[in-house]
């Protein structure tokens, strides 16, 4: 469901979608807009899928599995470097040392944090003149995006929350303003 929002946050919002691709997004977090002689400027803190980038196809290359210590048992010896003697006990390392295999990969899912700023000149000579800028900032979990949320929060001394718009929002949002 789309949200009522301001002329210049609904212009914030698609100069993101213009710089990040709008189905990336997971979350975004707009802080209120400050006014300082004629100038307004605004900060989002954005959580996104990060970019999917294909590995090249590389000839004759074999691919690595991905081995789970508790399959490895159930695959050839020669995928997880495990002596062609090993047996089905439990599984030596190329020292004879079940502690010397390598550890699985941990996956936790990591996302890319942007920050996002713009600045609106809003008296003199470049009224209406506009910058934006969206930066990749980190990646991280997702529960870490909400304290960059608050450390942005308590250094801005804003008392105000900032306003969180969920990735679903944002894109019905963008997707009904570029109709």
């Amino acid at each position: 469901m789309t949200r009522f929002l301001d002329a210049t946050r609904e212009r914030f919002l698609l100069a993101i979608a213009a710089n990040l691709p709008a189905e990336r997004f997971i979350e975004l977090h707009f802080f209120s807009a400050i006014r300082q002689g004629g100038i307004e400027s605004g900060v989002a803190v954005i959580a996104a899928h990060p970019e999917r980038v294909e590995a090249p196809i590389v000839a004759d290359a074999p691919e690595a599995p991905d081995v789970v210590l508790s399959e490895a048992k159930d695959l050839p010896s020669d995928t997880v470097g495990l002596d062609s003697e090993a047996t089905d006990s439990a599984p030596i390392g190329d020292d004879g040392d079940p502690s010397s295999l390598p550890l699985p990969r941990m996956t936790r899912e990591r996302y890319t944090v942007y920050t996002a700023k713009y600045k609106l000149v809003q008296k003199g000579p470049d009224r209406g003149k506009w910058e934006c800028s969206v930066v990749a900032e980190a990646d991280a979990p997702l529960v870490t995006v909400e304290t960059v949320v608050r450390g942005v929060q308590r250094r801005s001394g804003d008392a105000e929350e900032p306003e969180r718009m969920s990735g679903d929002d944002a894109r019905d949002y963008v997707l009904a303003a570029t109709r």
